[in-house]
This record gives structure tokens, C-alpha cells and sequence, in this order.
């Protein structure tokens, strides 16, 4: 199946492009979508206890399935004031 990854801020410039298109097998999760993001672009990994997800703009967690034409963000924390 296709999904495509939307990623911000300190994500976006560690992978070089704000928007990925990745296949992933059937049953595939957002974390294993995650974990083949760490394995292309290793410095993800830094960022992986504090990022939220969301799935087609609704927030989601690690283990939620995906389905073909799902859109996965990985947003990391922001501060600011």
C-alpha cells in the first residue's frame, strides 16, 4: 500500500522534503512507517520519544493501523511563548 508522510519542522530538514510517499507491506502501523523513516534518516531517531502522529489529521498513536492512500504526519514538540 502507499502512504504518504508529511513531516515539520526540525523533522522536515533532517529528511530534506516536508512530503515522502513510502509503500508499506499490508498491516503495516505508524510505527513501522516510523521505524523505516529512522532507518533512511538516521538523526529521526533523536526525536522519536517526543513526536506526536496523526493520521489523515486526526492525532493517532504508534500502533494504529494504516490503510492505502492514508496521509501519516510526525510532528515533533514546539515551543515557543
Amino acid at each position: 500500500m502507499r502512504v504518504t508522510v508529511r513531516l515539520f519542522a526540525r523533522l522536515r530538514d533532517i529528511a530534506g522534503s516536508a512530503e515522502l510517499t513510502r509503500q508499506a507491506a499490508a498491516g503495516a502501523t505508524i510505527g513501522t512507517v516510523w521505524r523505516d523513516l529512522v532507518a533512511e534518516f538516521p538523526g529521526l531517531a533523536d526525536y522519536e520519544r517526543s513526536i506526536s502522529c496523526a493520521v489523515n489529521a486526526d492525532y493517532a498513536r504508534m500502533t494504529q493501523a494504516l490503510s492505502d492512500g492514508d496521509e501519516v504526519a510526525f510532528l515533533p514538540p514546539v515551543s515557543g511563548g
